[in-house]
């Protein structure tokens, strides 16, 4: 009995030892439709005929005119020559066209291209009068998340919940959810209004989740259970045949005193179990980010909680 108790605890610890942290790496994406950026109005004057008729008017034009067809790179091309072309007396069009020119690298998720054309232009000195202002402070806040960079976004998130403040909170239950920040969640569902929505998201996903370290102590006790836990029968059959396949190997080597095939098959028994008990806590962290990402992406869509669905202008 003594022998039995200490390979149970045995087990027990390797299993802790073992776990993962069970940190959700969810994969959550938006569906933005072209005729949601194409409808989008432009937060710029069209366009006089007298500027049309310049060189850069008719640069600029033509970039309007890939940008409404969504496409990126011909526009900013076309942008960039306006730019250039674009004398000093038209400053407010310049700024105007390098805005465009950031937003085209940002519909294109190319953040490090929009982060370099946000601080070494003149556009970080824009203020409250920008007609855009707004949504390059949304653009620049959603950029600094997506390249790591949390003390910027953080620093922008606060002046954003300065000037729009229910902007600021869309972005931050946005983030919270893309990231599978837990505490943060609730901490959002519990503020002022509280957010019923949030608060059945959180309950749901509770509900319907699987703990790593059940999945992975079950699979230490019996090989295959914590698959069975998981609902991965064919996974489970195949972990417990496995490993009663090396058990008997094994005790058929060592039984024929033929103690080198015996410690071969145990060291595969050894790999197969323990790697058995990791896997199983791999398998659930897996179920419990399909899971989330079932409940969240939908509810993100729905409510256009993604930063690009906060755009109030495109082109």
């Amino acid at each position: 009995m003594k022998k039995i108790l200490c390979f149970c605890s045995l087990i027990l610890l390797c299993s802790s030892c073992q776990r993962n942290t069970g940190e959700l790496q969810p994969k959550i994406s938006h569906a933005v439709q072209d005729n949601y950026l194409k409808y989008l109005p432009s937060p710029f004057p069209r366009l006089s005929d007298n500027e049309k008729a310049q060189d850069w008017g008719k640069e600029y034009t033509i970039g309007l005119g890939f940008a409404h067809q969504l496409d990126l790179y011909q526009a900013m091309t076309a942008f960039k020559r306006a730019e250039i072309l674009a004398p000093s007396s038209e400053s407010r069009r310049v700024q105007e066209l390098r805005y465009d020119i950031l937003l085209c690298y940002y519909l294109g998720q190319k953040y490090p291209a929009v982060a370099y054309e946000f601080e070494h232009g003149t556009l970080r000195n824009v203020s409250q009068e920008f007609p855009a202002f707004h949504d390059l402070l949304v653009i620049l806040y959603d950029t600094y998340i997506k390249m790591d960079e949390e003390p910027k976004a953080q620093a922008l998130l606060q002046t954003i919940g300065y000037e729009y403040p229910e902007t600021a909170q869309r972005l931050a239950i946005s983030t919270a959810l893309i990231q599978a920040n837990f505490s943060e969640l609730k901490k959002l569902s519990e503020e002022p209004p509280p957010s019923g929505e949030l608060q059945e998201f959180l309950e749901a996903y509770k509900k319907h989740r699987k703990s790593p370290g059940t999945a992975q102590t079950l699979n230490a006790v019996l090989p295959g259970a914590g698959y069975l836990y998981l609902g991965q029968r064919q996974s489970a059959l195949t972990a417990l045949l496995l490993n009663a396949l090396f058990i008997g190997a094994t005790y058929h080597f060592y039984d024929h005193h033929q103690i080198a095939a015996g410690t071969i098959f145990l060291s595969f028994e050894f790999g197969w179990y323990f790697g058995g008990i990791f896997g199983a806590g791999l398998e659930a962290k897996a179920y419990n980010e399909r899971i989330y990402e079932e409940l969240a992406t939908p509810m993100m869509n729905y409510h256009s909680l993604f930063p690009v669905l906060n755009l109030r202008y495109a082109f």
